[in-house]
C-alpha cells in the first residue's frame, strides 16, 4: 500500500506545482500586458514657447547654430534657392523627466536632425517650419506642439531647406 499511496501524492505535488507555475505565468503576462497598454493610453498635447526650449541649459543634443531657423510666418532673408522640404521625426526618452523638460530635449533634437538634413543638401536655413503631429500643421512663430507618452516624446517638425541670399 505505501507504493500506491506514495506516486498519488508525488503525482497530486507535481500537479499543485504546475498549476502554481501556471497561475504564475498568467500573473506575468496580465502585468506584461497591462504596462504595455497604459505605455500608449497617455499622449498628452503640449503647445510650449520655442524661446524657452531654445534658451534651456543643460541640454545635451542642441542645433550647432549654424543653420538659421525661422518658424511659422517669420520674416527671411531673401532667398537664393528652395532646397526641397523635410520631416525630421525623431523620439526621445520621456522617463524621469518632467513633461516640459522632455519636450525641450525632444524640440531641440529635432531642430538638430532638421540643422543636419539641411547641411547635407547645402542649404544654410530652414524656413517655414511647423509642428507636424499625425501629418496635422500647427504653425506659430512662437510656439511649438509636443506629444508626451508614458515612454516616448514626440515633437515632429516639417520645414523647408534654403540657400539664403549672402547680403
Amino acid at each position: 500500500m505505501g507504493l500506491t499511496t506514495r506516486p498519488e501524492v508525488f503525482i497530486h505535488d507535481s500537479y499543485d506545482t504546475s498549476m502554481k507555475r501556471v497561475a504564475y505565468l498568467v500573473v506575468v503576462l496580465s502585468l506584461i500586458l497591462s504596462a504595455a497598454s497604459s505605455a500608449h493610453a497617455r499622449n498628452i498635447k503640449l503647445i510650449l514657447p520655442i524661446a524657452a526650449a531654445m534658451e534651456a541649459a543643460n541640454v545635451q543634443d542642441r542645433p550647432s547654430g549654424l543653420v538659421k531657423f525661422f518658424f511659422g510666418t517669420q520674416t527671411t532673408p531673401k532667398i537664393a534657392a528652395n532646397l526641397g522640404s523635410y520631416v525630421a521625426t525623431p523620439r526621445t526618452a520621456a522617463m524621469a523627466k518632467s513633461d516640459e523638460k522632455a519636450c525641450t530635449d525632444a524640440l531641440l533634437w529635432t531642430l538638430s536632425a532638421l540643422e543636419k538634413r539641411a547641411q547635407q543638401v547645402g542649404a544654410n536655413a530652414v524656413i517655414n517650419i511647423v509642428s507636424y503631429y499625425k501629418k496635422v500643421e500647427m504653425e506659430s512663430p512662437s510656439q511649438f506642439e509636443c506629444h508626451v507618452g508614458n515612454v516616448i516624446v514626440t515633437v515632429v517638425l516639417k520645414g523647408d531647406l534654403v540657400k539664403l541670399a549672402d547680403e
